[in-house]
């Protein structure tokens, strides 16, 4: 096999649909400042979805910081170590302190049950992910944060697309935060959003996302330039009318890679209720993280390219010390990979991946 098979690529649309939006972004003259472009994809996206608002950002960082400043949130703000590093950074970057607690073994999602030891009076807030898209335990969370009077910010990064208890999964919390990057099951290059259902929440993040100016041009609040251009938002615009194809593709691969795999006595799938995934990802956990690095070893000599999500756990790293033990995320970080699945991805690659995966002792 000659040319690498990686974990993922991105889906786009025919370059001819995007074209056609970028020859209305050039006739407009407007390419940022909440163009036109920008405006109907905010629009499209909660008709979709089906959510009450969209704010469309630069990026998924910029909607967790965002987020944070939104709430006016400081101290501790309680989150998972099994995330990919932006979920810590973003909270220490605002001068927050992650505290983190382990996770369910099944689902890799934050676990309740440990929340509630971790609150202290310092506590402002929980902030779980939605790992490769399956929905964390909505009710548990929310009763945990009613209770003890705490936000809830979802980083909803990989959870585009997906339901939850007969709405979209980003409905839930005070703010949810998704990423638009090239990776994710619907992509705009670049970018990402919050969604939240209070108005004024909604307006205020659209204040801070644009140095704090209001819709009459004054500065009301203290922000930043987290603003999605025109260009970006076209991509968006072109790929959403794909998006339905693309996750009934993504999920009949997925089931072809359930099939073969399924039965390993040395790995695990993850655990989801039917329907609520957006099939983005095929993360695989490996009884040991020996067997893992064998089967990356049998991979890599057939040219493929997986990925470690998300090593190490984020609760070892020093820069958020103290250092805790958790031992059920440690575990899974050590042991999860992800196996190429992506829009092009052909059933004869899977079937080699297979092969490999099933080939180890």
């Amino acid at each position: 096999m000659n040319e690498p098979i990686y974990v993922t690529q991105p889906s786009l649309a025919p370059l001819t649909e995007f074209s056609a939006l970028l020859e209305e972004a050039w006739a407009s003259g407007i390419l940022t400042h909440n163009g036109p472009l920008m405006q109907r994809l905010e629009r499209d996206l909660c008709g979709y979805m089906g959510v009450p608002d969209m704010i469309c950002l630069a990026n998924g960082t910029c909607a967790l910081q965002l987020a944070i400043r939104a709430l006016d949130l400081t101290g501790e703000i309680i989150t998972t170590p099994f995330s990919f590093i932006a979920t810590a950074n973003i909270i220490a970057w605002e001068r927050c302190r992650p505290v983190f607690v382990d996770i369910d073994p099944n689902t890799w999602n934050l676990d309740p049950t440990r929340i509630v030891e971790a609150i202290t009076p310092l506590t402002t807030a929980i902030l779980p992910v939605h790992v490769f898209s399956a929905p964390c335990d909505v009710l548990a969370i929310q009763e945990i944060a009613n209770h003890h009077r705490l936000k809830v910010i979802y980083d909803a990064a990989h959870a585009m697309a997906v339901t939850c208890r007969g709405q979209s999964v980003l409905n839930y919390g005070d703010i949810s935060c998704v990423s638009f990057h090239a990776t994710k099951l619907f992509n705009t290059a670049e970018g990402g959003g919050c969604v939240t259902g209070e108005r004024a929440l909604a307006a205020r993040l659209r204040r801070l996302r644009f140095f704090g100016f209001d819709e009459h041009k004054d500065v009301t609040d203290i922000g930043m330039n987290a603003k999605m251009t025109e260009v970006h938002a076209a991509l968006g615009l072109a790929n959403l009318r794909h998006l339905d194809s693309v996750r009934a593709n993504r999920r009949r691969k997925y089931g072809l890679y359930s099939d073969r795999l399924g039965e390993l006595a040395y790995l695990k799938l993850q655990q989801f209720d039917s329907g609520e995934y957006n099939y983005s990802y095929m993360p695989v956990l490996f009884d040991s993280e020996m067997r893992l690095l064998k089967a990356v070893k049998a991979l890599a000599g057939r040219n493929i390219v997986p990925r470690r999500y998300f090593c190490p756990s984020l609760n070892t790293l020093q820069q958020f010390a103290p250092i805790m033990h958790l031992p059920v995320a440690e575990k899974v970080a050590k042991c999860i990979l992800c196996l190429p699945l992506y829009d092009s991805l052909s059933e004869k690659e899977i079937d080699i991946v297979c092969e490999c995966i099933s080939g180890i002792e």
